[in-house]
């Protein structure tokens, strides 16, 4: 596969599986939304593994082969890989950190055993890799101002981390049906939650009680990861903010639904996603327009 085309499979994967974050890339410079594609479909690509209904045959030695062809496409050498020449071309490009590729993996590899988090504490250490790494690795694309670099991690890491507990909320049922439940069981316990009752077609009142206590948790992850926004360059500020606001609105959503998350699955109507868009185009226009820098690692 030529880089061109490993690139627009990551972009397909992205519009597919990412909606709401898909729509975000569109308010970045055209030369950063296929890096940031990679990422996410490198991110995709692995969760598919592990989490596909659908796929048969050894989820863990396909996990292993896609690991074993990370050394060497990050070497350069050719891999008979659809994701992994654009993964790699993009990794190279801004120098991003091995080590949060190895914990992204091992946390993958962890959903393949691992069905049940004792205490949110152990929750958060499956979150750095799953979700936490993510934010760190898109940070070097989506470029923290001077000086910023190093402070810029932490809110890039809150910004993953309440990304995905936000889609543990919404997804209660479906990972449930994968075996996997993703709310602390000192939490179930707190709350007098049974994992049946999560089973049931709608929240008892204790589920609704658990779920607005993790939601608690989410927005406490959104409020510290805000001020990261404005240590981005200007042309990538738009699209950071339009992914915290369409992330939050599933918390909305949920929210408005009393926190019944197994009567239906909490989605941010289409006319208020494509408000956040549009409310946010103006800005990132003028930023691409003033930014007009020579693109780094441009597929």
């Amino acid at each position: 596969m030529t880089l061109t085309a490993s690139y627009e499979q990551c972009r397909r994967l992205n519009a597919r599986h990412g909606r709401s974050y898909y729509l975000a890339t569109r308010l970045l410079p055209a030369w950063k939304r296929p890096h940031v594609h990679a990422l996410y479909g490198f991110a995709r690509y692995a969760d598919e593994i592990v989490d596909s209904f659908h796929m048969t045959g050894d989820r863990e030695a396909a996990l292993d082969e896609l690991a074993g062809r990370v050394a060497p496409a990050l070497a350069g050498e050719p891999v008979d890989d659809p994701i992994l020449p654009a993964f790699a071309h993009t990794v190279r490009s801004f120098r991003i950190d091995p080590a949060d590729i190895d914990a992204f993996l091992r946390s993958m590899r962890a959903d393949l055993t691992v069905t049940r988090y004792p205490s949110y504490d152990d929750l958060l250490g499956y979150m750095d890799g799953s979700a936490a790494v993510i934010g760190t690795m898109m940070l070097p694309v989506l470029e923290p101002m001077p000086g910023s670099a190093d402070e810029a991690r932490e809110p890039a890491r809150q910004l993953g981390l309440a990304f995905q507990l936000t889609n543990f909320l919404r997804d209660v049922g479906e990972d449930l049906e994968r075996g996997r439940v993703y709310l602390p069981a000192d939490d179930l316990d707190k709350f007098g939650v049974d994992v049946a009752d999560l089973r049931l077609p709608r929240a008892v009142p204790a589920v609704r009680e658990l779920l607005a206590f993790e939601a608690g948790r989410a927005r406490d992850h959104y409020r510290r990861a805000l001020a990261g926004i404005d240590m981005l360059v200007p042309s990538s500020r738009p699209c950071v903010r339009a992914a915290y606001e369409l992330y939050g609105g599933i918390l909305d959503e949920i929210e408005a639904a009393g926190h019944d998350v197994l009567a239906a699955r909490a989605t941010v109507p289409r006319r208020r996603r494509l408000a956040i868009f549009a409310r946010h185009l103006k800005d990132a226009s003028a930023a691409g327009r003033a930014e007009r820098r020579v693109p780094l690692g441009t597929p």
